[in-house]
Order: structure tokens, then C-alpha cells, then sequence
């Protein structure tokens, strides 16, 4: 354990506190001269004890002001984050009258400050690992970081494991070149592989070189379930039903964090409960395509506890301390228990209290879902996959990055990433064609002067070739790729945010969105964004993203198939969701909890096949590809499919025979290759990696390009790249990452194995099974060939009806299935709840004109 100082003492005592086992147990790795990773909960005071030992260190030696000030470098995956602990940090700083200064860098730092922080930088200096990433280009970094003595990252597990983390672990590659005596630590409240974490964090790339500090567990959190009072909806994502009862939690409480999975989700609960406070009650809403300034506004109105609720997305998952928050309720299933985790302890902040959460799920398989992310937390079971390699498009900015700072040589750049643990495996032929790709763009792009950014010395020295080279590196630095955005601009008024440029253009002149909290109507483009004006007519849109879906992960999606296998578990849920379940065991088979049950039932003219995955919407998306493509080869004229995160639906022509060949594990050998040569997922790939790995430039001075004009420049490049230099280091990072990452290979190889391993159950019914019917009115379908909706539901409230003997029910049912359902074409489009006293015009005229953003 370690020792704190009397004045540190005093400190805790005033405030009637006491050092907390854990943060006395890092004080004692750190005074010992160890790096450590610390894994305490929400509320446990885990950055204090970050910075704890940097704060004695210079209470007892303070640093002289100017380039070697700089003690302590703290790196946050959100630059809200760093804001927030600057703030926070600064209290006990002036309290105890310490000689330290305590400033952020982020890309929303001053010009004039961050020249100021060049040649005299803070003590303490918060950022970013794109600012860090920044930062080390500068040809003074040597300088700058050569005092360094520790670094701090904060909620380590949002970061290893993502292209974010792979840049940032080459920074701390480099740090420990410029700064050898550095020691780091790592913060996380929810670790579910410890190991490969310490790995991320060590120097030396090896776990054994980083202690782990273990806090003791908080209290367990009060998670409650809360379902409509009316219908309790099949299918649907949006969870809207539940608004009214959402509201009324709002009302009750004092503050209330409302999180939800997606943007375009945040925007609709928001509208909901706007139209239903009554009570004029202050909400905000925040996301990732608001501005900064309206997000700022949101976090300083919920800081000083000006707002009721604010409806957020992960935009505000990670370690902001409001400890006046009195609940956080989750629209829609988790999806994961660790993320989960991560947002209840957003309530009190307190790991000695337990923090208030209410699971809103949108339909009856969320319910179960919802169920089984109880069960895990109450069994303290975390979840999250282990970190993957480090991608070659990262390695490939980073040694220009890496040139841009000063000549290097080829040898001690490779010895020195081997320390980075995403890239301890790199073979020295990816790194040789990686500086090969940066140096003149491999042997395919040679000819071209715009690809030549680095040459070689007498002595095999690497040196940048100019300035403009270098600029252009530290105006499109960075991992994060986005779709194309446009700013959307009030007539004559500020800007409100950004918005896909897909989705814009879609609009023509008069149509209205829902964006910012407020209904918009389009009038037409200008050169810099989308012009928009308050108020409008007709059905409303709302903007959706892409990526923003979130996975169920693997241990979550385990735990619903046990729920589902097991009746016994059954008691723990809702009667409407037990109900469903003993229909389906009524008309077929529950699905296993090992193995996979595949429904095959006519309709019409048509077949359908249902399968039961459970391996999330991305794998079955990918699936879905490679079981219709098989289906063509054996005669089956596959029509379509749609993929959810629990269920693969596919529909044909022909009924479907041998299921057994459709889910063989060989589907991953020729019908993966086969899709992945004929599909734009590739080409879109390539356009991403291309533009991280600096060879599309999304920046250039004085211009941006537009996405069709990136798109465009990409799909020649990787033609070109294909024909005549098809194992260039960028096309294998592509098919490298489509394998692994967009297409979710390895759940499904999981999948199959699990299904050869427990047998496929095959039910050949007449008809849509109850567990069938959510599936086949979810949003977000990809129709090959058009369908009648309505007799496919028929049917499915038919089979109800008869194994229930109810007309009641078969009623219910069927109009519940039809309202769920968005008309094609539409799938955007906001549902109004069908309440005549509160017309959409009335909410227009009462609402406040901002009522995103605190005024």
C-alpha cells in the first residue's frame, strides 16, 4: 500500500472522506516504480488515484516552468471527458494550494494556447489520442515530452481494440522512445480481458510488465424492467411505445439520463417526450452530430443541474461526473452488459450507492434480452471481445507521422512499434511495404508525384520530402472515417449540426426532418450545407446513420438462447413475453440453447426460412449474403433476407431443402470469397483504409472534397491497385479487414461450429411461427423482390388464433404487428402517435424553439 502525504491527508479528512483501498494500492505500485492497470467501479474515485501519485510527485518536487513542465499526460477517449476532469481536478489542486497547472489540448484548444503549450506546457496536459497523435509530429516533441513522467489513460477498454487505440498505442510506442522512465496506468470500470489490457498498456507490449490493481465491487445497481401499459410491441427498435411511462420516470426524479443506441433513436424519443411534458420540464438531448456548441451547452446546463433530462446517445457513455444524476434509463436492449454497466454508473456516480437504472425494451425478444443482461450483472459476469492486431492502415500514418517529426531509421522504427501490443506480431515484410506504400506509394503508383512523400539518405536515414507533405499528414490525421457529412444551417441562422449527405440527398425542396430536437423543412443547398427553416408540413423524416447500430455481443446473445431453452427461467418474464413463448412451443420448437432451429414455412407463392443465430445484425447481415448465394447454386431462387440481432430471415421462390448444406461451415470458403469479389463492400473498405493511411486526402488546404468525389478518386485507385499490384499493402489491409471486422467472420464461424456441434433442428410449418413474426416486421429490411406485408401477418395472428382458441387475442395481435409496420419506402419516416388532442402543429407552435439546447 501506499503512503499519502499529511497535506493529502488533511485533504480526505475535511471532506470526511478516507482513501479507498485501490487508490492507496496504485499509490503503491506507482511509488514502487511499476506501471499499473486499475479496475474499480463507477464512482470509486478511480481518476483521483490516476493522478494521486503525480500530484505528491510534485507536491514534493515541483517543476520549474517551460519545456520541461510537463510531469503528466492524461489521454481520454472524449474530449468532453478531458474537459470534465480538468475541471474536477482543479478543485483539489487550488484547495491544497499546489504549485501545478492543468490545461487541455483537444482540437477545440485555442491556436494561441496551443502555441503557448509548445514552449511552455502545463504540468498536466489532458488530450486526445489524435491531439497526442498531433502532438508528435512536431518537430520540438522530443523536447517537449522528454520530462514526462506519467501517463494516464482513462477508460482504457474503449480504446484497445479500436483503429483509436492502434494509433494511440504507436503514440505510446513513440512516448517510451522520447520518455523512457514514463510510467502509465489504465482506468477502466469494466474489464472483461484483463490481460490483453495490460498488454495494450505496457511498454513493453508484455502483460507481465503491469501490475493489476482490483477494486472492490460497488453496490449492485436497482435495474428495473418498464414495458407499455398498452400492447407490448413485436418488432421495432425505436421503443416509443414506452415514452408515456418514460416521461412519468422523468417527472418523478430529479435528474435523468435517457440513453439510447443510435442518433436517429435520440431524435425520436426526444420529439416523444416533448410531446408529452406538459409540465414544460427542461430536456436536452445530445449526440455526436449535434455541434460542439450545443453539446457544450447540454453538459454545462447538466452540470449545474439546470436540466431535468437530457436524451443522449453514447456521446455521453464515458466518465462525465454528474453526481446529481438520479437515474439513467436505457431505451431499447443493451446490446451488451459491460456497456451497459457502463451507463448505469453514470447515476450518483457513487460506487457505495446503488445507482438507479430503468431497461426500456422495445419488443418482446428485447425483453429477454433485457432479462438476461440483469441476470449477468447480478451474476457480475462482464462481456467484450479481446483486443484484435493493429491495422496497416494506422501502421501506414504513423510512419509518416513519424518522418514528419525527423528522420528516422527503417530498423529503429520497427524495433520500436514491436513494443506497441496490436503490433507485436508484425512481420518485418507488412512493415517494409507499409514504409514502402508511405515512401512512393508502392510499385502500381510510383510514377505519380503526389504519392512521393519520403526518400531515403546515404545511410538509409528516412526523411520527409516537404513541407506540403507534411501538412497535408497534420490536416488529415487520425482514424476516425466518417460517411460524408454536410452541416445543416438555419436560414439566416446558425448551425445546428450534421447530417449524412445520403440522406440529404434524398430531400427535395419542402420536406421536413427531425434534427437537433426540432422539426426542419428543406430548402435547397448552398455551397457549404444544407439550408433548412423551423416548422413544415406533412409526415416528418429523421435522420439515420450508418454504423451506429450496435452489436448484441457474444455472451449476452448466449444468455438469451438459455433463456429462451430453459422454461424454467421462464417465471422471471413479463406474461405477454411468456404467453408468446408458449405459443411458439404450441405451433414448433424453441430454439437451443446449443445448436440452431431453422423454420421453413410457404406464403403464397413463397417460401420463407428463419433461422435462430443469435450472433448479432452485422454477422447475420453477412450471413444472410452467403446463404442466399448458396440458395442460387442449389436451385432455390433466394428473393431476399433480412437480418436482426436475433434472428436470419431469408425468403425464395422454391421451398428450401437440405438445410443442413445451407449453414456448412465450408460457406466461409467460396461463397465468402465469391460475395466479397462481387460486392461494394470491399471498394468501401478500401476507401476508408486508403484515407487513414493518407494515400485520399479528405482535407486539402483551402478545399474539402466531397464524398462522391473521394468515392470516385478511391474506386480508380483500387481498380488500378487490383490490376496491377493486387497484393499491395492497402488491398490486403482491406481483405484482411473485411474478413475480420465488417463481415463478422468469426461469429459466424462460431455459429456454424455451434450448429455442427448441436445439430440443426429443421421445422417444416404451414405458417409464420409466433417467435417468426417479430423478425418479419422489423425495420430495416432488404428486399430483393417485393411482398405483400399484411398476409404474411394475417397468417402469423391466424396461427395465434388457433393455438389460443381467441378472436381477442388474433385481434390484438394482428393490430398490433400492422401499426408496427413502416409503409416501403418510409422506414424513416416518424410515427405520430394517433392522439387527436395533441396535434403535431400544437407541439410546433408550444415547444420551445431550442429545446435541445439550454438557452
Amino acid at each position: 500500500m501506499g503512503t499519502l502525504p499529511e497535506l493529502f491527508q488533511a485533504w480526505f479528512a475535511a471532506r470526511n472522506w478516507a482513501p479507498r483501498p485501490h487508490q492507496l494500492a496504485l499509490m503503491g505500485a506507482v511509488q514502487a516504480g511499476a506501471s499499473a492497470l486499475l479496475v474499480a467501479p463507477t464512482g470509486g474515485g478511480k481518476t483521483l488515484a490516476g493522478f494521486l501519485p503525480s500530484l505528491v510527485d510534485l507536491h514534493e518536487r515541483p517543476r520549474p516552468e517551460g519545456k520541461g513542465s510537463l510531469h503528466t499526460l492524461y489521454i481520454s477517449p472524449l474530449k468532453a471527458l478531458a474537459v470534465d476532469i480538468a475541471r474536477n481536478l482543479t478543485a483539489p489542486v487550488e484547495a491544497m494550494g499546489l504549485p501545478i497547472r492543468i490545461e487541455t489540448r483537444t482540437g477545440d484548444t485555442p491556436a494561441n494556447r496551443r502555441a503557448r503549450q509548445r514552449t511552455d506546457p502545463p504540468n498536466f496536459l489532458l488530450t486526445t489520442p489524435e491531439s497526442l497523435a498531433l502532438l508528435l509530429t512536431l518537430p520540438d516533441a522530443a523536447e517537449m515530452f522528454a520530462g514526462l513522467h506519467a501517463i494516464v489513460v482513462d477508460e482504457i477498454h474503449a480504446l484497445a481494440g479500436t483503429k483509436r487505440g492502434d494509433q494511440l498505442s504507436l503514440g505510446l510506442a513513440r512516448l517510451a522512445t522520447l520518455a523512457p522512465d514514463a510510467r502509465r496506468i489504465g482506468l477502466s470500470a469494466t474489464v472483461a480481458h484483463p490481460t490483453p489490457l495490460r498488454a495494450f498498456l505496457s511498454p513493453t507490449g508484455r502483460p507481465e510488465d503491469v501490475a493489476l490493481v482490483q477494486g472492490a465491487p460497488g453496490a449492485a445497481p436497482s435495474l428495473d424492467i418498464l414495458l407499455p401499459e398498452g400492447r407490448l410491441p413485436w418488432g421495432g427498435h425505436m421503443g416509443l411505445a414506452s415514452m408515456p411511462e418514460v416521461y412519468r420516470r422523468i417527472r418523478g426524479a430529479g435528474v435523468t439520463i435517457v440513453f439510447v443506441n443510435t442518433r436517429a433513436q435520440s431524435e425520436l424519443c426526444f420529439q416523444a417526450l416533448w410531446r408529452l411534458n406538459d409540465d414544460n420540464l427542461p430536456i436536452g438531448l445530445h449526440h455526436g452530430s449535434l455541434t460542439v456548441e450545443q453539446r457544450r451547452k447540454v453538459e454545462a446546463a447538466m452540470a449545474d443541474g439546470r436540466l431535468r433530462a437530457v436524451v443522449a446517445t453514447a456521446s455521453l457513455d464515458l466518465g462525465i461526473d454528474w453526481g446529481a444524476v438520479d437515474q439513467v434509463v436505457q431505451v431499447g436492449a443493451p446490446k451488451g452488459v459491460s456497456r451497459l454497466l457502463q451507463r448505469i454508473g453514470r447515476a450518483n456516480h457513487r460506487m457505495d450507492e446503488a445507482s438507479q437504472a430503468v431497461l426500456v425494451p422495445a419488443n418482446r425478444f428485447e425483453v429477454i434480452e433485457c432479462v438476461a443482461a440483469r441476470q449477468a450483472i447480478a451474476a457480475e459476469e462482464l462481456d467484450g471481445d479481446p483486443p484484435r492486431d493493429g491495422g496497416l492502415d494506422v501502421l501506414c500514418q504513423h510512419i509518416l507521422a513519424c518522418a514528419v517529426a525527423g528522420p528516422f531509421h527503417p530498423n529503429d522504427l520497427y524495433a520500436e512499434i514491436l513494443r506497441a501490443a496490436p503490433y507485436a506480431g508484425l512481420t518485418r515484410r507488412d512493415f517494409d511495404d507499409a514504409l514502402r506504400f508511405v515512401e512512393d506509394g508502392g510499385y502500381a503508383l510510383q510514377s505519380y508525384d503526389r504519392f512521393r512523400r519520403l526518400f531515403r539518405d546515404a545511410e538509409g536515414m528516412i526523411h520527409i520530402r516537404g513541407p506540403a507533405a507534411a501538412r497535408q499528414l497534420r490536416m488529415n490525421l487520425g482514424t476516425i472515417v466518417e460517411t460524408p457529412l454536410i452541416k445543416v444551417r438555419l436560414r439566416g441562422g446558425p448551425v445546428l449540426g450534421e447530417v449524412e449527405e445520403w440522406f440529404v440527398s434524398t430531400l427535395t425542396v419542402g420536406d421536413c426532418f427531425i434534427f437537433a430536437g426540432q422539426m426542419l423543412r428543406f430548402e435547397g443547398l448552398d455551397a457549404l450545407a444544407c439550408l433548412v427553416s423551423r416548422g413544415g408540413e406533412g409526415d416528418p423524416r429523421v435522420p439515420a446513420y450508418a454504423g451506429s447500430r450496435m452489436p448484441l455481443t457474444t455472451h449476452l446473445a448466449a444468455r438469451v438462447r438459455g433463456i429462451l431453452h430453459d422454461p424454467k427461467s421462464w417465471p422471471a418474464l413479463p406474461e405477454p413475453v411468456r404467453e408468446w413463448l408458449r405459443l411458439q412451443q404450441h405451433a414448433s420448437i424453441m430454439p437451443p440453447r446449443d445448436g440452431l432451429l431453422v423454420e421453413t414455412f410457404p406464403r403464397g407463392d413463397r417460401w420463407f426460412l428463419v433461422a435462430y443465430c443469435f450472433e448479432g445484425r452485422l454477422a447475420h447481415q453477412t450471413l444472410g449474403m452467403l446463404v442466399t448465394k448458396r440458395m442460387e447454386r442449389l436451385g432455390m431462387a433466394p428473393l431476399g433476407y433480412l437480418a436482426t440481432d436475433y434472428v436470419l430471415a431469408c425468403w425464395s421462390a422454391f421451398e428450401p431443402q437440405g438445410i443442413e448444406r445451407l449453414f456448412e461451415e465450408d460457406i466461409l470458403g467460396e461463397e465468402l470469397e465469391a460475395w466479397m469479389a462481387e460486392s461494394s463492400m470491399l471498394r468501401r473498405t478500401f476507401r476508408n483504409i486508403a484515407t487513414i493511411a493518407g494515400l485520399i486526402e479528405k482535407n486539402h488546404p483551402g478545399q474539402e472534397k466531397s464524398g462522391r468525389a473521394m468515392t470516385m478518386n478511391a474506386d480508380l485507385i483500387y481498380d488500378v491497385l487490383r490490376r496491377h499490384e493486387p497484393d499491395h499493402i492497402l488491398l490486403r489491409a482491406t481483405r484482411r479487414e473485411a474478413a475480420a471486422g465488417l463481415t463478422d467472420v468469426a461469429r459466424i464461424s462460431l455459429l456454424l461450429a455451434r450448429a455442427r456441434a448441436g445439430g440443426i433442428r429443421h421445422m417444416v410449418l404451414d405458417r409464420a411461427s409466433p417467435l417468426s413474426v417479430p423478425a418479419l416486421i422489423e425495420e430495416g429490411r432488404e428486399w430483393v423482390a417485393g411482398g405483400a406485408q399484411d398476409a404474411l401477418l394475417a397468417e402469423a395472428a391466424d396461427l395465434v388464433a388457433e393455438a389460443t382458441d381467441g378472436a381477442d387475442l388474433f385481434n390484438e395481435i394482428l393490430a398490433n404487428v400492422t401499426e408496427s409496420i413502416p409503409a416501403r419506402g418510409d422506414r424513416d419516416r416518424v410515427r405520430r402517435p394517433r392522439d387527436p388532442k395533441r396535434r403535431n402543429a400544437r407541439f410546433i407552435r408550444s415547444a420551445p424553439k431550442n429545446m435541445g439546447v439550454p438557452q
